[in-house]
C-alpha cells in the first residue's frame, strides 16, 4: 500500500521504519528540511531494536508535502496535537478524495483538522481516524536513528465521519492489524492515555524534575500516591465516556500497571519495559515539554471541557489543569483545546453525535 508518514518525531520515524518493513511503500515528509537532510540524502533511516541495527530504505524522503501525499491511500500523522491546525492548512491544497488520515493519538484532532480544512476551502473528501496512543514505544537517538522497543498490541480507533468507518478500517487494518474499531472519533479521542498518565507524573514530580539533573518519572517518579491520582483521573475519563454513551472496554490505565489485568494497549508488562529501558528517561522542561503543551494544554483541557459541558464532575482533571496553568502562567482552561474553542458548546449531545457520524460540512450546511 502507498503510505505517507508526516513529521519528524519519535512516532514518525518509528512508523516509517515499521510500515516499510511490513512491505508498504512509505513516503516520509518532514517540515524541517535541514534537520531531515541526512535522511533525504541517504534515503533511509537507521533503526535499533531487538534484531540489532540496520538501515531501512524509504520509498521517498522529502520536504515537499505534495510529493509525499499525492496518490497515497493512508496518511499517518504521529505529530503533537498542537501542530494539527497548521498542518491542516498546509494539507488543504494537496489532499485527494478517499485518503485516510490516521492520528495516533488524536486528542480530537480529527474534528480540529476537518474544521480547518473546511475553513481553508478544501474540497477533498478525506476520512480521519484517531486512536488512544502511539503504535510504538520508540525514541530517536539522532536525526537519522530511532530505537524501536515495542509495538501496540491493541489500538482502539474511531473514524470521522463514522459513516465511512467500513471503508477506513479496511485501509487502516492493512497497516495496523492491531486496530480495534470503536464507535466514532470522539470515542477514540477519549481513549487517549497521554492526558491521564503524564499530568500526574510531571506535576506531582515538579520539585525533583526541576531539582535533579536526572529524574525518571516512569521509575523513581511513579509511587502509590501518584497512582491513586491516576486512578481518580481515569475514573473521571470513564464517567465522561459513559455519559456520552460509550461502552467498555474503556482501556483503564490501571491495566497498564497491572500485569494481571486485561491486556492494555501496549500489552501486559509494558510498564516494566518502560522502567527497565534506558530509552525512556528524557529531560523535562515544564514550560515547553509536550507533556505540558500537548497532554495537558490539549488533552486534559479537552477532557475538563467535555466533562463540564456534560455536567459530569471532573475535579481531579480540573485541579491538575489549574496547577498546570499556575506553572505555565497561562489559563489553559480558557486557551487550551476545549469544547468552547472548538465551537461545540452550543449544540446538544444529539447534534454532536450527528456531526460525528456525518461530518462537519454536512452538519453545518443544514
Amino acid at each position: 500500500m502507498e503510505i505517507a508518514v508526516l513529521g519528524g518525531g519519535n512516532g514518525s520515524y518509528a512508523a516509517a521504519v515499521d510500515l516499510t518493513e511490513k512491505g508498504h511503500n512509505v513516503r516520509m515528509w518532514r517540515r524541517n528540511g535541514d534537520a531531515f537532510a541526512a535522511v533525504m540524502n541517504r534515503g533511509a533511516i537507521s533503526v535499533k531494536d531487538s534484531k540489532g541495527t540496520r538501515d531501512v530504505p524509504l520509498t521517498l524522503a522529502t520536504a515537499n508535502l505534495k510529493e509525499a501525499v499525492q496518490g497515497v491511500q493512508l496518511i499517518v500523522i504521529p505529530l503533537p496535537a498542537f501542530s494539527q491546525q497548521s498542518l491542516a492548512q498546509q494539507l488543504s491544497t494537496v489532499l485527494e478524495d478517499d485518503q485516510v488520515i490516521f492520528l495516533p493519538p488524536g486528542t480530537f484532532g480529527s474534528y480540529t483538522m476537518s474544521k480547518e480544512l473546511a475553513n481553508q476551502g478544501c474540497s477533498a473528501n478525506v476520512i480521519f481516524a484517531e486512536t488512544g496512543t502511539l503504535p510504538y514505544l520508540a525514541r530517536k537517538y539522532d536525526e537519522e536513528t530511532v530505537s524501536l522497543s515495542g509495538r501496540a498490541a491493541r489500538l482502539p480507533t474511531g473514524v470521522f465521519p463514522s459513516e465511512r468507518s467500513e471503508f477506513a478500517f479496511k485501509i487502516l487494518q492493512k497497516a495496523y492489524p492491531s486496530i480495534e474499531p470503536v464507535q466514532d472519533a470522539l470515542d477514540g479521542a477519549l481513549m487517549n492515555a497521554g492526558p491521564i498518565i503524564h499530568p500526574p507524573l510531571i506535576l506531582m514530580n515538579a520539585g525533583p524534575i526541576e531539582h535533579f539533573d536526572r529524574w525518571d518519572i516512569h521509575d523513581e517518579g511513579t509511587h502509590s500516591s501518584i497512582r491513586k491520582v491516576h486512578d481518580s483521573l481515569d475514573a473521571e475519563r470513564i464517567r465522561v465516556r459513559e455519559a456520552l454513551g460509550y461502552h467498555a472496554p474503556h482501556f483503564p490505565l490501571a491495566d497498564h500497571y497491572n500485569e494481571g489485568g486485561d491486556e492494555w494497549m501496549y500489552g501486559n508488562g509494558a510498564h516494566e519495559e518502560l522502567v527497565d529501558g534506558e530509552d525512556w528517561y528524557e529531560p523535562l522542561d515544564l514550560q515547553n515539554h509536550r507533556y505540558m503543551t500537548e497532554d495537558i494544554a490539549c488533552g486534559l483541557a479537552f477532557l475538563v471541557s467535555v466533562g463540564e459541558w456534560l455536567n459530569v464532575k471532573v475535579p481531579t482533571a480540573a485541579g491538575l489543569l489549574a496547577i498546570a496553568s499556575s506553572i505555565t502562567g497561562e489559563d489553559l482552561r480558557r486557551n487550551g483545546r476545549t469544547m468552547e474553542n472548538l465551537g461545540l458548546t452550543n449544540i446538544s449531545v444529539e447534534q454532536l453525535k450527528e456531526t460525528l457520524e456525518k461530518g462537519i460540512i454536512q452538519y453545518e450546511a443544514k
